[in-house]
């Protein structure tokens, strides 16, 4: 992708994204960064491929697969995956998860993490693309609980970037289909306004629930301390 300006660098790997719906965000900055990893790990919705650079980062001895439905954005995350340290652990899956098929066939992942649609029923954006990156129309949250299920491991741990006014749909959902609300976090962008997202993981198990609030920017707009130390090894 020689000579776009629409680059977002990071410490150890760069993200070309000129031709995804949807940039470089603090969602993905946040899952990225908190998900916990595994040997096998899976990012449904990749997009840039963005997440799936993070976990590869963090978890040195991962395996991770991405699906992306989009044709345009699985090819932007291929360039930035080869372009990447970790291009020989990441493979890019160009279809939707729900008819996505690990290899081995019966193989699961100890590890999903997802930044997914979440307009239900708001206006369309014009952008065809953006609309299917940011609306359930393509990936309702039953679809995504379900294919979570189907492919976690019986230990494994599903984590998701969600907002605040989707989070109970989609532990309604996850309850729905048997997983349990493991760990949450309130995430507030300054202290004193409400939490904007909530950072949620889910097991098959049926643990002791975690629950913390956390802000990302400081009242002078610094990044928080908890935000600096989770992005450390990522911001330049």
């Amino acid at each position: 992708m020689q000579g776009t300006k629409d680059i977002f660098h990071f410490k150890q790997f760069s993200i070309c994204q000129d031709t995804c719906a949807l940039k470089v965000g603090t969602d993905g900055v946040l899952l990225g960064s908190w998900a916990q990893g595994g040997k096998r790990i899976l990012d449904i919705g990749t997009g840039t491929g963005l997440i799936a650079l993070m976990m590869a980062q963090r978890f040195p001895d991962a395996v991770v697969d991405a699906v992306e439905i989009d044709a345009d954005a699985a090819a932007q995350a291929m360039e930035n995956v080869k372009a990447s340290p970790f291009a020989d652990r990441i493979y890019i899956h160009e279809t939707a998860i729900q008819k996505f098929t690990p290899s081995p066939p019966q193989g699961t992942f100890d590890s999903i993490v997802s930044n997914p649609p979440f307009f239900q029923q708001s206006l369309k954006a014009p952008d065809a693309k953006r609309t299917l990156a940011r609306h359930t129309d393509s990936l309702s949250f039953r679809d995504l609980i379900k294919s979570a299920v189907r492919l976690l491991a019986a230990t494994g741990e599903f984590s998701v970037v969600i907002p605040f006014n989707m989070r109970q749909s989609l532990i309604d959902e996850a309850i729905i289909q048997g997983l349990s609300l493991s760990r949450s976090v309130a995430v507030k962008t300054v202290p004193h306004k409400a939490a904007k997202r909530y950072l949620l993981a889910f097991r098959k198990e049926r643990p002791e629930i975690i629950e913390e609030q956390e802000v990302v920017m400081t009242e002078s707009g610094e990044r928080s301390p908890w935000y600096q130390e989770l992005t450390k090894d990522f911001y330049l």
